[in-house]
């Protein structure tokens, strides 16, 4: 089976009155659009481990993420549609929510394990999994030089050059592979990562390890509203305004602390006038589910 799905992510302009009167146009890639589920970088980060596993020959995925985590229940539709057969290892007791039901939905078997154990996860995988000649490993999130790949290819898509791009940033693998996309394309454009984790200065590292040769880029460390999962009334506030006057659903996970700090750097006269910025939309607003009580 081709592992391909019809694309479509656009790129809208957003309107707001800060942005004309700091003489920013500023736009969002709605990656979010791509599938339902199988949606943002979740669809991008898995394209080639798929693919990977199809030319291996390997007929069960085996993924690792928390139990609320898009790219559990992404992995779940992803293997699902092209034919696999799926387990996550969730971390953490046994516990039942929307995004587990989903996963349970589309044939994901889950196994939940303590957190201490869930810190080694080749190790987990080696404990269910070795004897298994058809399971393929995938690493919570996707992280992988496949996944940086497929995220790289965002950059050919759009049709216009940028001063400043920006992405939300959990395992790294995503702002990578935007990086790597504008270095191949020879780009004067400046990427900005915006951290979700409370004490990320981890991420460089992360996102060093998958580029394809050094480069400068901006990490935004104070917009993880308390750490990942956390969040506060003025995060919140601003998801609600955010929705309700652009019709672009976002969550307050990855996107909304990414969008929040595009506004706020507006604000606060971060970008010279006449910037061209654009924000990528990288899905998950299934993080919504878990996230309903916070509105």
């Amino acid at each position: 089976m081709d592992i391909a799905l019809e694309f479509y992510s656009p790129v809208h302009q957003i309107k707001n009155k800060l942005f004309d009167e700091k003489g920013l146009e500023v736009f969002i890639k709605r990656d979010d659009l791509i599938h339902p589920i199988i949606s943002g970088n979740k669809w991008r980060k898995l394209k080639y481990l798929l693919k990977k596993a199809q030319d291996e020959n390997k007929t069960h995925l085996v993924t690792f993420g928390g139990a609320y985590s898009n790219h559990l229940l992404a992995t779940a539709a992803a293997a699902a549609k092209f034919g696999f057969k799926s387990t996550g290892i969730v971390r953490g007791g046994p516990v039942d929510n929307n995004t587990l039901f989903l996963s349970r939905l589309h044939g994901m078997n889950l196994l939940f394990t303590d957190r201490e154990s869930y810190r080694d996860k080749p190790a987990m995988y080696k404990k269910h999994f070795a004897n298994d000649t058809d399971a393929f490993f995938i690493d919570e999130g996707g992280a992988s030089p496949e996944g940086a790949k497929g995220c790289s290819e965002l950059i050919n898509e759009l049709a216009q050059t940028y001063d400043h791009i920006f992405c939300a940033s959990g395992t790294g693998t995503t702002a990578a592979g935007i990086i790597n996309g504008i270095q191949s394309h020879g780009l004067p454009t400046t990427f900005h990562a915006v951290p979700v984790f409370k004490n990320s200065g981890f991420i460089k590292d992360e996102i060093d390890k998958f580029l394809i040769a050094p480069v400068d880029y901006q990490l935004h460390t104070m917009y993880h509203f308390g750490g990942y999962g956390k969040t506060e009334e003025r995060l919140i506030e601003f998801i609600k305004q955010f929705v309700a006057s652009t019709g672009i659903l976002i969550e307050p996970v990855y996107t909304g602390k990414m969008l929040f700090a595009v506004y706020d750097l507006a604000a606060k006269d971060y970008f010279k006038p006449g910037s061209r910025i654009l924000a990528i939309h990288s899905g998950g607003i299934w993080g919504l589910l878990g996230m309903k009580d916070k509105f």
